[in-house]
Parts: structure tokens; C-alpha cells; sequence
């Protein structure tokens, strides 16, 4: 799209990023914590979730192709009470991991604009262990027509100021049809609906 909207994507928006996820920070630990063991996180961001990580987390292995704010991203790290080991690459590609590696891999508002989803949400069971859990918090398309509506007309334009992020992908249904099993999913209201409607949940692995 030009010179401006690659300025824009590596120096504006992760900045703006990291000030819209701050007011998301009080549902960070709920969601997290069930997470155990080695942990896979994709869309590692500018690190927000770190703090939130349960004792009960040895270690982190961390995918996203963005690279920023890379001071604050260390002092975070050096921070966290586990080892993090950081992978700059996109999710819907081959993970470089072994199948079944992870205990535990949480997925916090990135579904939304990863290009495949699908084949993402197949790699990431791919390297959950059988009993491992997926535990994810997203926006997504909502469950009220009218706003849903206003969720694939907006679509277009949010694509572009959030750097490939979307409305109106349905969460549940892209997860379960990705080869998992629901244990839970809630909706939760974080502002306007259009842009927050939340679902936050926990899957396994088909066998």
C-alpha cells in the first residue's frame, strides 16, 4: 500500500497497539489461568500476557511475526519468572516444533489477523500434547444480526487501520472446526459491540 502504510505498520500501530491492549489487561489472568507446563504463546505482541502467567508455568515459547517496542519487550522478559524463547515468524506457517511438545498454548486477541487461521489453529494442535488445552480470548463476529451487519461493513476498513485485523470471524466456530473440542466458551462485553465482543475459552485436541 505504499511507503506510509509500511511506516505506519512498523512505527505507528504497534504503539497504538500496546495503548488499546493495556484496557484489556483485567481479563488477561482469567484467561490464563489454566495454563501449565511448557507453553506455546502465539501473537506474543509486546508481551502484556507475561505478568499474567500462573506459577504453575515452567517455561515459553513465543510466535509473531512483529518485532517492536523491542526495549520494553525485554525488560518484560527479563521480568518473567520463565525462560521465554522467542520465534519471529507467522503462525500459519510450519511451526518449528516437535508434535505434541506443548502442555498448554494460549492464543490472546490474534485470530482475528492471521491471514490463515485455519491452517494456524491445525498447527497449534498439532504441537499440543493429547491432553494439552488451547485457551484463547478473542474479538470476534457477534451472535446479534444487526451487529454483525455492521461487523462485515466496517470489515474492510478496520482490515487496513488494524494492520489485518478483522471483525467478524467466528471464534467458536473457526476453533472447532480447526480439530478441537470446546470445553467452555463465554461472550464477554468490552465496549462498543462492534469492536468488543469477546469470547474467552478453552479447547482440546480431537483425538
Amino acid at each position: 500500500m505504499g511507503r506510509f502504510y509500511d511506516y505506519y505498520e512498523d512505527r505507528i500501530f504497534p504503539h497504538v497497539l500496546e495503548l488499546a491492549m493495556k484496557n484489556f489487561g483485567p481479563q488477561r489472568e482469567p484467561t490464563l489461568a489454566e495454563a501449565r507446563g511448557d507453553v506455546l504463546e502465539i501473537g506474543f505482541g509486546t508481551g502484556l500476557n507475561l505478568p499474567h502467567y500462573p506459577p504453575g508455568v515452567q517455561k515459553l515459547a513465543t510466535v509473531d511475526p512483529m518485532d517492536a517496542l523491542e526495549e520494553k519487550v525485554a525488560r518484560r522478559i527479563a521480568a518473567a519468572p520463565f525462560p521465554v524463547e522467542r520465534h519471529k515468524l507467522p503462525a500459519d506457517g510450519e511451526l518449528p516444533f516437535d508434535t505434541g511438545r506443548f502442555d498448554t498454548v494460549t492464543v490472546t486477541w490474534t485470530l482475528c489477523t492471521i491471514p490463515d487461521v485455519g491452517a494456524a489453529l491445525e498447527e497449534m494442535r498439532r504441537v499440543l500434547k493429547p491432553e494439552g488445552r488451547l485457551l484463547f480470548i478473542e474479538h470476534g463476529r457477534s451472535d446479534d444480526p444487526k451487529i454483525a451487519r455492521w461487523q462485515d461493513r466496517l470489515n474492510p476498513i478496520q482490515n487496513v487501520i488494524g494492520c489485518g485485523c478483522n471483525l467478524n470471524r467466528a471464534i467458536g466456530p473457526i476453533v472447532e472446526s480447526a480439530g478441537f473440542q470446546i470445553q467452555r466458551i463465554e461472550q464477554l462485553i468490552e465496549g462498543p459491540r462492534i469492536f468488543a465482543t469477546l469470547y474467552r475459552g478453552a479447547a482440546l485436541p480431537k483425538a
